[in-house]
């Protein structure tokens, strides 16, 4: 029997919240709570794998470095991108095996350390626009762009960010380990933060690169490649809306891609926000996807049972 596979994408804040500090405990505590709603996924019949972002934990990474720098050499973004993956990977992972034993549940689970490739000529490299990483005084963001040709922006009454591109992901690396990984019955948590950034340069050689690529994007490659029958993204709302945030608010319970293309091209998903979600679910539709369920954490147990949540598919037809 063909197995069903299901890709879901949460950010970081989920295991670090704006207003916690950022304590182990307490991401401790959030990838429990995680855990607890990847279960409610596997219990459908689903295998899984999980991508995560990694915003909060990276930034915090990076500070760190720069509080340091006297004393210990830094790191690049890809490297710290790994680290992340590799922290935050071991997190969820345990508080998944924790979950799955007290529910008699016999998997295993697996973080793979994964690699996405992005165009060396995707035009992000010419505009970086993501701001991460501390704030430096006006004299030291002068210093590092003179020393390391980082791009700068101001943001005013606090400081100077460095910024840095956001490339659209074209592959993943290991891709087959991957497939063979989830296709065997595990649960797999890969491109964490959108995965590790990597060109492939004039020599064909693989060559990590300092940017940022979008979890949502990287969700849905995968879910492509693995042919996923159901892909999830968790954000802070209940459903996608229509004049979001007005007194003219209306709440989306299904869409089909013909349907959201419309509304994207008439600017109701900023790019900031819902934009990346809904493109991500397109390109998954259109290559062979079957569903898209886009809600918040605490509504995905009522969405996978259709109580809650918006359904992005192919037609109409299809409900």
């Amino acid at each position: 029997m063909k197995r069903k596979i299901a890709v879901i994408a949460f950010g970081g804040n989920a295991i670090l919240p704006k207003e916690q500090r950022g304590l182990q405990a307490e991401q401790m505590t959030n990838a429990k709570k995680a855990a607890a709603l990847m279960i409610h996924i596997v219990k459908k019949g689903y295998d899984l794998i999980i991508v995560h972002g990694n915003g909060p934990q990276v930034g915090n990474l990076l500070i760190q470095m720069e509080e340091a720098i006297t004393k210990i050499p830094p790191f690049s973004l890809e490297v710290c991108d790994a680290m992340t993956e590799g922290s935050m990977g071991f997190m969820l992972e345990k508080a998944i095996i924790n979950e799955l034993r007290k529910n008699s549940i016999d998997k295993e689970v697996a973080t793979l350390i994964t690699q996405v490739i992005v165009d060396k000529n995707d035009p992000a490299f010419a505009n970086p626009t993501k701001p991460i990483g501390p704030f430096y005084s006006k004299y030291r963001a002068q210093m590092l762009v003179r020393e390391k040709k980082w791009a700068m922006i101001e943001d005013a009454g606090r400081g100077f960010r460095k910024v840095v591109p956001s490339p659209r992901p074209i592959d993943v690396v290991p891709k087959k380990i991957l497939h063979d990984l989830v296709h065997s019955g595990n649960i797999v948590i890969a491109a964490g933060g959108g995965g590790i950034p990597i060109i492939i340069n004039g020599r064909g050689l693989f060559q990590g690169v300092e940017a940022v690529i979008d979890k949502d994007y990287a969700a849905s490659l995968i879910a492509r490649e693995v042919k996923a029958d159901l892909f999830i993204i968790l954000t802070n709302v209940e459903r996608v809306s229509l004049n979001y945030g007005t007194s003219e608010e209306i709440p989306l319970q299904a869409l089909d891609i013909v349907e959201a293309r419309k509304h994207l091209d008439e600017g109701q998903f900023p790019p900031g926000s819902m934009g990346p979600k809904i493109i991500a679910s397109i390109e998954y539709i259109q290559s062979g996807g079957k569903e898209v369920l886009i809600t918040s954490a605490n509504h995905l147990k009522a969405a996978l049972i259709n109580r809650s949540g918006t359904k992005i598919i192919s037609t109409h037809k299809e409900q």
